[in-house]
């Protein structure tokens, strides 16, 4: 695999982590994803990534817009490290019935 960097004019997407796959398109539709590789490295600071290529894929242009995703490995397991503990209590001496408790959780990509 080679490598290939990428330099933008503003801030890369927050969300971009290592180990997302890395795409481009050059079609005003976008309906034609070409596939650049895994990324491999982030600067902030510089605003580029790096990514792998295949030495025969087809390399994006300057004007070709660069998208990624994430895998559903790490993206959409359940969650892990993060809880919520709620405690409800009623202070009254009148009978009181609790009819309903709900949640509501979505997947996030930070």
């Amino acid at each position: 695999m080679d490598l290939i960097t990428f330099s933008f004019p503003e801030p890369i997407q927050v969300s971009v982590q290592i180990g997302d796959t890395a795409y481009f398109t050059n079609d005003v539709n976008g309906v034609v994803l070409n596939l650049i590789g895994n990324i491999t490295a982030i600067d902030k600071a510089t605003n580029s990534l790096t990514c792998e290529i295949a030495p025969t894929a087809v390399r994006p242009t300057t004007s070709s817009f660069i998208l990624f995703s994430k895998t559903n490995e790490a993206n959409i397991s359940s969650l892990t490290g993060y809880y919520l503990y709620s405690q409800f209590r009623n202070n009254s001496t009148e009978y009181a019935e609790l009819f309903s408790i709900g949640s509501e959780v979505f997947e996030s990509s930070k």
